[in-house]
């Protein structure tokens, strides 16, 4: 293989990087309405437009979660179709074990496979924390060109304080089950025989491991530290930007969510304060009793939803949050290790041809082995950068309707609520009225 300029990798096919909308920041499409003749209202996409009245929040709902449907195929190309996957993992069923030295959670980690490399089509094993950490560690150091998901913060999540709560415990299980779940869908990673060892073998030796690291990953990690890099490529210099755009509005996302719990929960206590006002008058003023007590009922359905809607917010759309966040890190540390892969090819091919220029001695095999580490890193992280652009586009849009659909839930609650009470007034003044008369 003759070395020069590092050979051009072919097109994905997929838009540049610069060209990517923001997640939180997509363009809305215009409203085009066709008024006159026997033309029907409609939007862009053909949508017939309801003018007689309003749609209801549950048909919204539903024709937002048909059209995702129908679209996925398109927006999504490396979407997994469950036919075609061959590998599924589950982790659940937390459970605390106590013993003299230390206090732990295990989780169970169940698989089912048709694959060949599994000696049994279905396996049942117990993981710690440590273990999923120790499985994250292994998938690095043998996979460096492929982006790894993160793992939970080990220790503290923000608002919480006990490690050992049925809150902490089922955040900590469901971001675990994902991050298992992302790493068997993966087409490179799922086969690593470090994750067959975490999914079948049912004592885990992390301190004797595997003896695995390939050949890649072991000449990057002796990467000597004294090459610079000249210049990363544009679009890898694109996919740096967008990280670090995206970072900034999740951080801001979640400071104005945490101002926004701590403030929602001081009103909830205001709230319940000013419901149990209403329950201590009824015994003072007996014609009231009725309209009183459903005053207090309404403030206790307003409370009820509205701590429904921080628990959601603490328990499902914070937790995707710090896991994008946590992510970008990854896709950094990998951007990280191609660079210096880049920089050590560089300085290898600049040294060697000034020795050619010298004394014309071929080139070394070194040399190319550098480059085509370098196309390995590249190919790899554009793929996976493409997939993780998928996940990401599904995971935001079903948390973000999700969201919309709790905040219509409970402002229904607490409208039905006061709407019901109305009814009743309605009805106690017919009765004033009536009892006067008589």
């Amino acid at each position: 293989m003759s070395v020069g300029a590092p050979r051009a990798l072919a097109s994905s096919g997929q838009k540049p990087i610069t060209e990517i909308l923001h997640p939180l920041s997509a363009a809305e499409e215009p409203l085009s309405v066709t008024v006159g003749g026997d033309k029907e209202m409609g939007l862009t996409n053909g949508t017939p437009v309801e003018t007689s009245s309003p749609a209801s929040t549950s048909s919204l709902f539903n024709r937002l979660q048909l059209d995702d449907d129908l679209e996925a195929d398109v927006r999504d190309p490396y979407a997994d179709s469950t036919e075609m996957r061959d590998l599924f993992v589950t982790v659940d069923d937390p459970k605390k074990h106590v013993s003299t030295m230390e206090t732990y959670i295990t989780y169970r980690v169940s698989t089912k496979t048709s694959r060949v490399e599994f000696d049994l089509p279905e396996y049942c094993v117990r993981r710690r924390y440590q273990d999923f950490d120790w499985l994250r560690i292994k998938l690095e150091d043998s996979q460096p060109t492929h982006l790894i998901p993160p793992l939970p913060e080990k220790f503290v999540m923000k608002g919480v304080v006990d490690r050992f709560s049925e809150e902490f415990v089922e955040t900590r299980m469901k971001a675990l089950d994902k991050f298992l779940k992302r790493v068997a869908d993966h087409p490179v990673l799922s086969f690593n025989p470090h994750l067959n060892a975490f999914l079948t073998v049912k004592d885990l030796n992390k301190r004797q491991g595997l003896a695995l690291l390939s050949k890649v990953g072991e000449s990057v990690k002796h990467v000597a530290g004294g090459y610079k890099l000249r210049a990363r490529p544009a679009e890898f210099c694109a996919m740096g930007e967008y990280l670090d755009t995206f970072n900034q509005k999740l951080g801001t996302i979640d400071r104005i969510a945490q101002r926004i719990l701590k403030e929602q929960s001081e009103y909830l206590t205001e709230l319940r304060e000013y419901g149990g006002v209403y329950s201590s008058w009824v015994g003072s003023e007996e014609e009231l009793r009725r309209p009183l007590e459903g005053v207090a009922g309404c403030v206790t359905t307003s409370c009820g939803a509205l701590e429904d809607l921080g628990d959601n917010m603490s328990l499902d759309f914070l937790p995707v949050l710090r896991e994008y966040v946590l992510y970008l890190e990854s896709i950094k540390n990998v951007l990280r290790k191609r660079d210096q892969s880049q920089a050590e090819y560089e300085g290898r091919l600049e040294a060697a041809i000034l020795r050619k220029q010298e004394d014309r001695t071929p080139m070394p095999l070194e040399v190319e082995k550098c480059q085509d580490k370098v196309e390995c890193f590249n190919a790899d992280l554009k793929a996976d950068w493409e997939r993780w652009q998928s996940n990401k586009r599904h995971d935001f849009k079903q948390l973000l309707t999700g969201m919309a659909d709790r905040n219509i839930n409970s402002y229904e609650k607490s409208q039905a609520a006061w709407e019901s009470l109305i009814t009743l007034l309605q009805d106690k003044q017919t009765e004033d009225k009536t009892s006067e008369t008589n």
